[in-house]
Formats: C-alpha cells, sequence, structure tokens
C-alpha cells in the first residue's frame, strides 16, 4: 500500500444502446454522512473516488434512461478500475461487482495478496500472517517459531509494517518456544500484502523482504472470539453514528504447553503469552483521519526440565542419550508500543502523513540449568524389565548452563511523507528520524565436565588436551563464557523519493517505477569510542509491461541497490562488545517475474514465477541456533544468492481457492578470502500446498490442509566449529497440519431473525491435528562425548510430534 493512502478510483465511459456516448449522467453513491456523485462530461466520461476497503453500491441515472446501478463494488486503497457500461431503456442491474485490487497496482508491484480468511483458516502451531508467509514467500524449519528467511536472508532481514508503521520484535529470544505471540492480531486484519524482494524505495532499509498489513476500519458494532486447547482472543469493532469515530481492540492468550510437553523433554513448563492491541481512526472530514495504534504485551515463559531420553544409533547397534536436569529458566519480555498517525488530503492531488511512535521492550533471561547425562546402548530386549533404557554407558557427564541477560530498549520515530499526483505521474517521497537507546548487559557462561574433568573452551589458545591420557597443565576456564555491558544510542535519518507512471508502449500497457533511499546513521557508546558517520545511497526500479495478448500475462523486471544499516543485534559480535562501525550490508538484487491468470475448469487460476539474483557485499557473517543469531560484526565476507519461486493458486475445489508452491535456492558467503560455502540459510528446495475442500453432500464441513517439505539447513554442528572445517546439514524438514470445520453460519448461510443462530454472522467448530504423520524435526544438536572412543554424537533436538486441538470461532 501507498504510504499516504489514496481513495480508490472508478472510471470509465457511458454509452447507450447505439454507442453514443451520454453526456450528464449522474454517477454516485450512498455513505451515512451523505452522498457523493459526479456527472459524465460530452463523451461520456466519468471518474469517481470511493471508499478504502469498504463496498458500496454504484448508481447511473439519467433523466432519459433508467437507473442502472453495480452492487458491492470493493477496492483497496490506491487502486483504480474501469468500468465501461451501456444504460439501456429498460430497467437493468448489472451483476454484483467486486473488484479485487490485487489485480491491479499490486499485481504491477509483485506483491502477493493473502485473503485475511486464509489466514485465520490456516491450520499452524503458531498461527498468524507468519504461518501463511512460510509457505508462500518465507522458509522455516522451525513451527514453534513466527520468523522467517526470505531468499536466503535471515530473521533480522524482513521489514514489518502495520498501518505504514514500523514493527519491532523482541531482542533476547532464543528459541521458538519462547516467542509466544506475533504482533500482529489475525482477527484485526484487513488487508495482507507481501513482497519476497525487488520492492521499491518508500519501503525500509532490508535486504530480503516486506510484509505490509492493514487493519479493519469498522462501520458498526461487532464482535469476535476465538479460543482452542491453545489459547484465544476476543475482538471487539464499533463505530460511531456519524462515523467520524470507529475503534477496534482485540486481547489474546496462548499457551504452548500442549505442544512443547509432545517434545521428548519432560518438563513443568509455564508460559503466559498475552496481549491487548487497539487502533482508533478519527476523520473530523473527509479530506483528514488521525488514527492510534497501541500494543502492550507480556510473555512469561518459565521452563523448569526434568528428564529427557533420546534413541538414535543404527538397529544393530542402538544407543540412547539419557538426561536428569535440575535448574530451571525464567524469561520475560514485556513491550509497550503506541504510534499516532495522520493522513490529511491536502489536495485533490497531494496527500501528506505524519507518524510518530515509540517502541520500549524491557526483557530478562535468566536461567540455571544443570544437565546430568550418560550415553550408552540401549537393552533391547523386549522382555527385560530395562527394556528401553541404557544398559551399558559409554560416557557419562554434566552440563551447567548459567545467564543472567537483562535488555532494556527504547525507539522514537518521528516521520513525515507525501505523494503528489501530477498529470498522471505519482511522486511519493518521505522523511524519517530513528533514536534507538540500547541497555544491554550480557553474561552467559557454560561447564561441561565429562568422565570427572572440566573441558576448557574450545575457541582459546591452550596446551593440547590429550585427557584423560596426558594430564591438562592449561588454565581452567569455562566452556563458553561471555560477559559483556553495552549502553548505546543510535540516531538515523532515511528517506526517499520515487516516481511511477502508466503508459503505452505501442499497444502494450508499461508501468514504471524508479526511486533512490538514503540513510545515514551514527552509533554512539557509552565508556567507548563512538563510531563514525555513515551514509548509504540506495536506488531501486521497477518495469512492467502486460502485452496485448488474449492471455492475461505480464511481465516485470524490478531491483536495485539494497542496503541494510545494523541495528543492535548486527553491532554486537559474538563476545557480546559492541563494534560502532559496522558497515551497512549491501546486495545488488535482480527479479525477473511473470504474472498469469487464466482459466482451467471454467475457474480463475493465477500462476506466478519469479527468477532471482543477489550479490551481497559487507556481509556481517553469522551462527544461527535455533533462532538466536549471533553475528561476527566485521562485514568481512561477501555472498551471493540465486533461484527460483513459483506459487499457483485457484479454485481446484469449487469455492474454494487453495495455493501450490515451489522453491529453489542457492546461497554461499566467502568469508576472509577462503572460499564459498554453503551459508546458514541455504534452504535447497521448498515444496508447499495449502489446500482447502469440503464434503460434496455436506458442503458445511471444511477441509484444510498445510503440507510444507523443505531440505536441510546448514547447521547441526557446535556452535563454537569452525564451519569451514566442520559443516552438516539437518535432516530435511516434512510437515502436515490438517483442520476441520463444521460450519454453522456465515456469510454464505444466513439464518432467519428468530433462529438461534441468527445473531451469529459466523460460527463455526472444528479439529486441528497438528503434525499429521508425526514426522520428527530437528532444528539442533546437542553435542555428546563419547570418553572411551573420543568420537562425539550429534543427537537431535526434536521439535513438536502429533497433537490434537479443538478450536472454536464465533462472531456477532
Amino acid at each position: 500500500m501507498l504510504y499516504a493512502q489514496k481513495n480508490p478510483i472508478l472510471y470509465g465511459v457511458i454509452l447507450d444502446e447505439h454507442n453514443v456516448p451520454i453526456e450528464g449522467v449522474n454517477v454516485y453513491y450512498d455513505l451515512p454522512d451523505g452522498r457523493v456523485n459526479t456527472t459524465t462530461d460530452r463523451v461520456g466520461f466519468y471518474v469517481i473516488k470511493l471508499p478504502i476497503n469498504k463496498k458500496v453500491d454504484v448508481y447511473f441515472s439519467h433523466i432519459s434512461f433508467k437507473l442502472s446501478s453495480i452492487e458491492g463494488v470493493l477496492m483497496g486503497p490506491n487502486d483504480s478500475f474501469e468500468f465501461n457500461s451501456y444504460m439501456l431503456t429498460g430497467s437493468e442491474t448489472l451483476n454484483p461487482l467486486v473488484i479485487d485490487s490485487s489485480t491491479g497496482r499490486r499485481r504491477i508491484e509483485g506483491v502477493t495478496v493473502i485473503p485475511p480468511d486464509v489466514i485465520k483458516k490456516i491450520p499452524s502451531a503458531n498461527g498468524g500472517v507468519e504461518a501463511i508467509i512460510k509457505l508462500l514467500g518465507g522458509n522455516s524449519n522451525n513451527e514453534l517459531s513466527t520468523q522467517y528467511s526470505v531468499r536466503g536472508g535471515n530473521y533480522d532481514e524482513n521489514l514489518v509494517y502495520v498501518e505504514g508503521i514500523e514493527i519491532y520484535r523482541p531482542f533476547l529470544i532464543r528459541s521458538g518456544q519462547q516467542e509466544g505471540l506475533s504482533f500482529t492480531n489475525t482477527a484485526m486484519v484487513e488487508n495482507v500484502e507481501f513482497s519476497s524482494g525487488g520492492f521499491q524505495a518508500k519501503y525500509g532499509d532490508k535486504l530480503s523482504s516486506v510484509l505490509d498489513i492493514t487493519y479493519r476500519r469498522p462501520t458498526e458494532f461487532g464482535a469476535e472470539l476465538e479460543a482452542s486447547f491453545l489459547g484465544g482472543s476476543l475482538t471487539a469493532e464499533t463505530a460511531s453514528k456519524n462515523k467520524k469515530w470507529n475503534g477496534i481492540i482485540g486481547v489474546r492468550y496462548r499457551d504452548n504447553s500442549l505442544l512443547v510437553n509432545s517434545k521428548e523433554t519432560e518438563t513443568n513448563f509455564k508460559p503466559t503469552f498475552a496481549d491487548i492491541q487497539t487502533m482508533v481512526n478519527f476523520n473530523p472530514n473527509e479530506k483528514w483521519e488521525i488514527s492510534f495504534l497501541g500494543n502492550i504485551s507480556q510473555n512469561k515463559y518459565h521452563y523448569e526440565p526434568l528428564t529427557r531420553q533420546t534413541n538414535f544409533g543404527t538397529i544393530d547397534e542402538p544407543i540412547a542419550l539419557q538426561i536428569y536436569y535440575e535448574g530451571q529458566e525464567k524469561d520475560e519480555y514485556e513491550t509497550y508500543f503506541g504510534a499516532l498517525k495522520s493522513t490529511y488530503e491536502v489536495t485533490e492531488n497531494f496527500n501528506l502523513t505524519v507518524i510518530g511512535s515509540v517502541y520500549n521492550t524491557q526483557e530478562q533471561e535468566y536461567f540455571d540449568i544443570l544437565a546430568q547425562y550418560a550415553l550408552g546402548e540401549v537393552d533391547t530386549n523386549i522382555g527385560s524389565d530395562t527394556f528401553g533404557d541404557i544398559q551399558f554407558a559409554r560416557g557419562a557427564g554434566s552440563q551447567l548452563n548459567h545467564a543472567r541477560n537483562d535488555l532494556d530498549a527504547l525507539i522514537v520515530n518521528a516521520e513525515v511523507k507525501g505523494n503528489h499526483d501530477i498529470k498522471k505521474h505519482l511522486i511519493e517521497w518521505g522523511i524519517k528520524y530513528t533514536r534507538e537507546d540500547i541497555r544491554d548487559r550480557l553474561v552467559e557462561w557454560e561447564v561441561v565436565d565429562s568422565a570427572g574433568f572440566s573441558l576448557p573452551a574450545p575457541v582459546i589458545d591452550r596446551p593440547i588436551n590429550d585427557q584423560p591420557y596426558t594430564p591438562y597443565t592449561g588454565p581452567l576456564a569455562p566452556y563458553q563464557n561471555v560477559r559483556a555491558l553495552n549502553f548505546v544510542i543510535t540516531n538515523r535519518v532515511s528517506g526517499y523519493v520515487q516516481w511511477s507512471k502508466r503508459a503505452k508502449l505501442g499497444s502494450s500497457d508499461i508501468w514504471m517505477n524508479a526511486g533512490v533511499r538514503a540513510h545515514q546513521w551514527q552509533v554512539n557508546v557509552d565508556g567507548g569510542e563512538d563510531g563514525d558517520s555513515q551514509l548509504t545511497i540506495s536506488p531501486r526500479a521497477q518495469f512492467t509491461i502486460k502485452p496485448k495478448w488474449k492471455r492475461d500475462m505480464l511481465f516485470r523486471l524490478s531491483g536495485g541497490l539494497y542496503h541494510q544499516p545494523p541495528f543492535y543485534r548486527e553491532l554486537r559480535n559474538a563476545q557480546g562488545i559492541v563494534q560502532p562501525n559496522v558497515k551497512a550490508q549491501q546486495s545488488v538484487h535482480l527479479v525477473l517475474a511473470n504474472d498469469y491468470s487464466f482459466k482451467l475448469w471454467g475457474r480463475p487460476f493465477k500462476l506466478v514465477s519469479e527468477a532471482y539474483y543477489k550479490q551481497l557485499s559487507n556481509v556481517n557473517t553469522y551462527t544461527i541456533e535455533n533462532v538466536r543469531i549471533r553475528y561476527r560484526a566485521d562485514n568481512d565476507a561477501e555472498a551471493f544468492a540465486y533461484g527460483l519461486d513459483v506459487r499457483m493458486n485457484g479454485e481446484f475445489v469449487p469455492g474454494t481457492e487453495s495455493w501450490l508452491t515451489f522453491g529453489y535456492l542457492k546461497t554461499e558467503e566467502n568469508y576472509n578470502d577462503r572460499g564459498y560455502i554453503a551459508r546458514p540459510t541455504d534452504q535447497r528446495l521448498k515444496f508447499g500446498v495449502l489446500f482447502q475442500d469440503y464434503v460434496p453432500n455436506i458442503p458445511s464441513l471444511k477441509m484444510y490442509l498445510n503440507l510444507v517439505y523443505n531440505t536441510g539447513l546448514p547447521g547441526g554442528s557446535p556452535s563454537y566449529a569452525d564451519p569451514y572445517v566442520y559443516q552438516s546439514r539437518l535432516n530435511d524438514y516434512r510437515r502436515a497440519d490438517a483442520g476441520f470445520a463444521y460450519v454453522f453460519t456465515d456469510s454464505k448461510k444466513r439464518f432467519d431473525k428468530g433462529h438461534w443462530l441468527s445473531v451469529f454472522r459466523e460460527l463455526s467448530v472444528g479439529l486441528e491435528i497438528f503434525n499429521l504423520f508425526d514426522n520428527q524435526n530437528a532444528i539442533t544438536n546437542t553435542w555428546v562425548r563419547d570418553v572411551y572412543t573420543k568420537a562425539q554424537y550429534g543427537i537431535p533436538n526434536y521439535l513438536t510430534s502429533r497433537v490434537f486441538s479443538v478450536k472454536v470461532n464465533a462472531r456477532i
């Protein structure tokens, strides 16, 4: 969407039945606060502005002709649609027309439009917008996480906007099960747009993707309830009688115990993830809108592991790791967010938007967990009393992990944006100031004891360790030890200007966009040396052509020079020390796309294919452990990524939309000229299916199936290991989630007043089955040493197993 939203327009020519233009046709529609109208000129041409994302009935009247109308016109912000029609001598009501704006501007820009109803219905462990993003545009091998990577980028390379306001996420999250709720409240969503690369200059300074979300603007009272074994949400919305005020508020609660307790580790797990979010809009007049968006979130993650047993090895030589735990982990994340946005139509061709936002997060990560383990052969005698237990121990030891990490971040933004429609040229611009104040204390250490001796740190210079055969004479040190205290303030000024135009090239329609971004920043470290002032310039462009063919097909070339100035996590190296002069990562990004709309079995389908290439420099390499990213903060690498994404969606089953996706990716990096090796996000193949169906004889019984297959990611090796010496891949990720729902009533099935279901706009009850085929997917490995053979074993840390949940949706 455009940052300063403009009303969509409906335009065209009105003719009589003899193809003669009709002058003076009154074109109008009614709103609660009055009528909006225009008239056709001497050649029968009209243009009329429509409300954003609101259904209206448009009428065509003339003294010499009978009234005609189009029912249910629905258009998104900044869209336009050409509608040419005849006025007949008899009364004529045209068929209801719903204009899908995805066939307009979004299709031109290469933006994927995701229907909110699909987001609500997709069965997934974490739910929300991110679940379908992972299926359609991003990659993820962790169903517990809301984070995703796109085309070789990591989790920190994705932009997320709600109502044009940039959204941030907590800093200290290290595993998916700690994340809880994403910022976006699905029940409040009106529109979701996603771009996986080659996006315009109006979007911010990240390397990979943009997720752009618009919330609903209510016109009447409504309420929605969702409840399941994983939590629930309650949403209410209303509007004033004069329609000048409207608001929506949502409360959510989530408990991941059901999912986490299905894992191999037995725990006392007490998580509470809750938030309250609201958006209030005030329209003093037709030209001015003032909005407030607020969110308060509290995540408490209390984790007390008890025991774990993981069986691996072969049939002939089964091996097991058995662990007994002591201690606990207590993490808390409290976030507060508030934004005030004002959009004003200065003139018919000039819109101005002002945004101010404040984000504060207070996070603590405290744990002391002692793991005492035994590694050995498993008793496979079915009749034995010790069947399944370790019979002969090959190794024994313990591991103590300690952390006292605290972080307090305050991020303030002030932004002004505008757009000008000048003789079919659209000029957009914006300028933004950001201040980031981060206070961070990092204290972590790990001690590993195996067979009675303490293993020294693997990354420090030390004498050769040949225990137990030769006594170790080096210094005693923790296996891992990170201590840092960082008070950092970063001031940023960024801005953009871009131009767009629609034109003709022969008989073909073309669209052009060109723009440039600039970003200046400086890092100030309390008690240390301040960084240098740095500046990046990022030119970007798009060109789209739609040939005048019988087939509805368009081609798009987009790309440019993209920069990602470092955020706080990218400034902090593996030892926790801030490096204030880290440079912006840079990417030359090209995308060539084809968009083909067609009919199959008489029903609409769309096939989108995109080939892309990225050449990256000043790369800030990193390691990933679960979802925690640790950067080197030295910009001493270069990298590349290329691949192909293909997506097909349509009505495979009449009345329902399904999606098929395929992706191929290769991404490698060269650190300090040591040669190219796979990056942590090098996921070669991806297949995804979102299929919707219903029982023909019982159309109210719906089925939703979410299938994902991803090849294994590089990883699973110890975090301290040199990837040039030792690099492995995790196993392929295979997962199927299914949902079954009986729909008592919805927009297609309403009941007369007096029936008990007449009060509901929607009511459904369903069953969800997560990990339908009970596949064992691993996110990391635990490394254990066999003291006798001196071999190390990578024992997979499995994600969730099969889980059943009941879900209820009600809307009034």
